[in-house]
Formats: structure tokens, C-alpha cells, sequence
């Protein structure tokens, strides 16, 4: 059993564990136990009913939460010609091509979010073992590999969550910081939830979403009703 500490405990006691929260409820309450001393991430974790070794069962997408995430990603865009000049033009933090290749090479990972072009892919496949294990490889699911990077730049600066279900049917996505309102929270959370049940894999059979709990990054867990 792993040790808490004195504040954490104190914010668990104010946490009923058998009631399911509305977002709003959940995020109110987050709210008033947060007890870090910086600007904490909040998140929601879905237990979902899923077998990943099916090809189809395999969820992965992006959102743009309404209401952003709080934090200002850095994004590299492997490009050239036009699309490299769309890219600088929406912000993008670098934009390269084999200058970028050779930088990462030599251990340089500066950056949130990588975006390519379909033809840049040759090249950032040579960076498939440093940059996959991190989670940086781009996907035209997450829409990171598209030719339409100055869309894809915009959407990550203003907020876009990657999500992708682990081995063990979990999606885990921050929808934003204890900071933000708890309607903005709950606003966030409800954007994040319809994805996810937008993402039913049809050939999946009985209960899809077995539970739900929405966080911060120290405080304690409270269940959700999706319902609510």
C-alpha cells in the first residue's frame, strides 16, 4: 500500500468514495482539496471494456477542448516548401527537415508534439525508436500527419488532448489546470467524454465504460457519473 501524506489525507476524508460526482460536482470539490502548490493538472481516466488486441478496439484520436488545457505545447513540423512556410506562419516552435532529423539524433527533445507531412515521414521514420517509446510519433489519427500543417499547429496551440487506450483498456487525458473555472473543467470534461463514446468500437458487445474518475495531479480520485 503506498504512503500518503498528511494533506493528502485530509483532502481524501472531504472525498465520498461512495457517491459518483457529477463533472461539475467533481471539479468543485477538486477545486477546494487541491492542496499543490503550483498550478495542478486535472485529468479524467476512463475504464473502459475494451480487448486491445483487436484491431478495432484499439482507440486513438485527438480533441480540441473547448476551453484548452492550460498549457502551452511546443511543436516541431518536419516540412519543406510551402508547407514549411504555413507552419512558421501559424507558430510552430521549429520547422525542418533533415536539420531536425539530425537534432533529434544527437538527443535534443525540446519540444510536446512533433507534426509531419505525409512525404517528410521517410525521414522522421528514422526516428521511430527514440521518438516512439516518448509517445512523439506522428499519426494521421491524431491528425500530426497531414498536409495541413498550419490547421495542425492551430489546434494544438489551442489546446488539442491526443488520447490513445493503454494495455489495459484505460484512457488517461488532462482536461485542464485546478485553476480554470469548474464549469470549464466540466465543459472540457463532457468534450472529452462524448469523444470517447463516439469512439465505441461497434463490434463491442455489453458495457463499454466501466467506470470513470477525474483528478488532480496530488489530490485524490472521484468517481463520475457520465449520467450526470
Amino acid at each position: 500500500m503506498p504512503k500518503h501524506g498528511k494533506k493528502y489525507i485530509e483532502a481524501a476524508k472531504k472525498v465520498d468514495a461512495d457517491k459518483t460526482y457529477s463533472a461539475t460536482e467533481a471539479a468543485t470539490l477538486l477545486k477546494e482539496i487541491d492542496f499543490a502548490k503550483f498550478d495542478a493538472s486535472v485529468e479524467v481516466a476512463f475504464n473502459l471494456n475494451l480487448d486491445v488486441k483487436q484491431a478495432d478496439q484499439q482507440l486513438r484520436g485527438a480533441i480540441v477542448l473547448p476551453n484548452g488545457t492550460g498549457k502551452t505545447q511546443k511543436v516541431i513540423v518536419f516540412a519543406e516548401g510551402d508547407q514549411a512556410k504555413q507552419a512558421e506562419a501559424a507558430g510552430a516552435d521549429f520547422v525542418g527537415s533533415d536539420d531536425l532529423v539530425d537534432k533529434i539524433k544527437d538527443g535534443w527533445f525540446d519540444f510536446d508534439v512533433v507534426v509531419a507531412t505525409p512525404p517528410m515521414m521517410a525521414k522522421v521514420g528514422q526516428l521511430g525508436r527514440v521518438l516512439g517509446p516518448k509517445g512523439l510519433m506522428p499519426n494521421p489519427k491524431t491528425g500530426t500527419v497531414t498536409m495541413d500543417v498550419e490547421k495542425a499547429v492551430n489546434d494544438i496551440k489551442a489546446g488539442q488532448v491526443a488520447y490513445r487506450v493503454d494495455a489495459n483498456g484505460l484512457i488517461h487525458a488532462p482536461i485542464g489546470k485546478i485553476s480554470f473555472e469548474a464549469d470549464k473543467l466540466a465543459e472540457n470534461f463532457k468534450a472529452m467524454y462524448d469523444v470517447v463514446v463516439k469512439a465505441r468500437p461497434a463490434s463491442l458487445k455489453g458495457t463499454y465504460i466501466k467506470s470513470i474518475n477525474m483528478t488532480s495531479t496530488f489530490g485524490p480520485g472521484l468517481t463520475i457519473n457520465p449520467e450526470a
